[in-house]
């Protein structure tokens, strides 16, 4: 009965410690921390190469080089590479179009999918920057956002700097506002991990900057890129920062079944992370195991914690009137999903019910993606969430 109850709390501190005391323990500790000033001059700037792997996105493409050639950073120092991964619309055709306009763009038009690793992989390879940024199709940037990014790599200890995200189109009919709403906190996190130990986990993908000589190829199977590359700067004995200055732009995800495959795949790819970073919570380095632990593996367990308090507080409900309590409690919670799907068929949008809903689904989806891990997975190609939902 004793080690029910221990089981039990221990399980529940750990969801409140990755949710809310790690966060807050960060914010106390950064308070004082004056950010990295080693920075830089613009006639310092190295050379970067800018890759991207694009797959039918007609949509966007023209408005993305565009975005990039508008960069006030130097011309002589920017080259721009980007692969079609096997693009079945006029992707490839707008891109040919845009390279007889513009020397900088390099463009390989792949005829079998590699997926976005692969072709990341095979762009570094042709590439001749000293510092990779590495960027989606649908992000776009501000004219500055490059010079930023390069910067802070003046400090040679830095391997690798991600940018800030900032989310458009919110809409209350989806799940808009609970997607920006854990975005914004994530960057809050990542950013305080970085000014205080240069441990940050993980740059958020759609744009971020690797030192070419850092940059590990990814496995053929793996499905989160970013963080695999994250971690092997880690591993190498590198920092990784947030740069809140370098903005970029994207479209907010809205469609739940959307998000929910997305972070099925995530999660598949955290427990490949896992498997091969696991050293890293032992890492020599200041902050980095901790951060690693605190802020990455609890989360990634938080469904089976969430199993384990449930289970246990049935069992112990029979005997503890207070366990029946926290046992209806955590039913009542996960229920929620469902009477939001109710609501929302009579045009009836909760926000604070949907982070509710939001938060039950996508630790379901945690489960999903480990029962992926699970199976096995062969390659990492895969079909790109749409982010422009009407």
């Amino acid at each position: 009965m004793i080690l029910l109850q221990v089981i039990f709390w221990v399980s529940l501190f750990l969801i409140f410690y990755s949710y809310a005391l790690f966060p807050l323990l960060l914010q106390a500790m950064v308070r004082n921390r004056k950010p990295r000033e080693d920075l830089f001059a613009p006639e310092e700037y190295p050379r970067l190469s800018v890759l991207i792997s694009a797959f039918n996105e007609e949509v966007v493409m023209e408005e993305k080089i565009n975005s990039l050639l508008q960069s006030d950073y130097p011309e002589e120092r920017l080259e721009i590479l980007v692969g079609s991964d096997a693009s079945t619309d006029r992707t490839n055709q707008i891109l040919k179009n845009l390279a007889e306009l513009h020397p900088r763009l390099q463009i390989y038009l792949f005829e079998h999918r590699k997926g976005k690793p692969g072709v990341i992989n095979e762009l570094v390879g042709h590439s001749s920057g000293e510092i990779l940024v590495i960027t989606d199709a649908n992000v776009m940037v501000d004219t500055q956002t490059l010079s930023q990014i390069a910067r802070h790599f003046k400090d040679e200890k830095t391997g690798l700097v991600d940018t800030r995200m900032i989310n458009t189109r919110l809409k209350k009919d989806g799940i808009s506002h609970q997607e920006k709403y854990y975005i914004n906190r994530e960057v809050k996190i990542k950013q305080h991990e970085s000014r205080l130990w240069g441990s940050m986990m993980g740059p958020f993908g759609g744009c971020y900057a690797v030192r070419k000589s850092l940059y590990k190829p990814v496995p053929d199977n793996f499905l989160v890129d970013d963080f695999y590359i994250n971690m092997a700067v880690l591993k190498q004995g590198f920092f990784c920062i947030s740069n809140v200055e370098a903005r970029v732009y994207e479209d907010v995800s809205n469609n739940l079944k959307e998000e929910f495959r997305r972070k099925k795949r995530i999660s598949a790819g955290n427990f490949q992370n896992l498997v091969a970073y696991g050293s890293l919570l032992f890492s020599p380095m200041p902050g980095v195991g901790f951060c690693f632990f605190s802020h990455k593996v609890i989360r990634w367990m938080v469904p089976f914690l969430v199993l384990i308090t449930l289970t246990t507080s049935v069992y112990l409900s029979a005997y503890h009137r207070v366990y029946l309590v926290l046992a209806l409690l955590q039913g009542a919670v996960i229920a929620i999903p469902l009477i939001d799907h109710f609501l929302r068929k009579f045009k009836i949008h909760s926000i604070p019910l949907r982070f509710i809903s939001h938060f039950v689904l996508m630790n379901l989806a945690l489960l999903a993606g480990f029962i992926k891990y699970i199976g096995g997975i062969r390659n990492n190609v895969w079909q790109p969430t749409r982010r422009n939902q009407d």
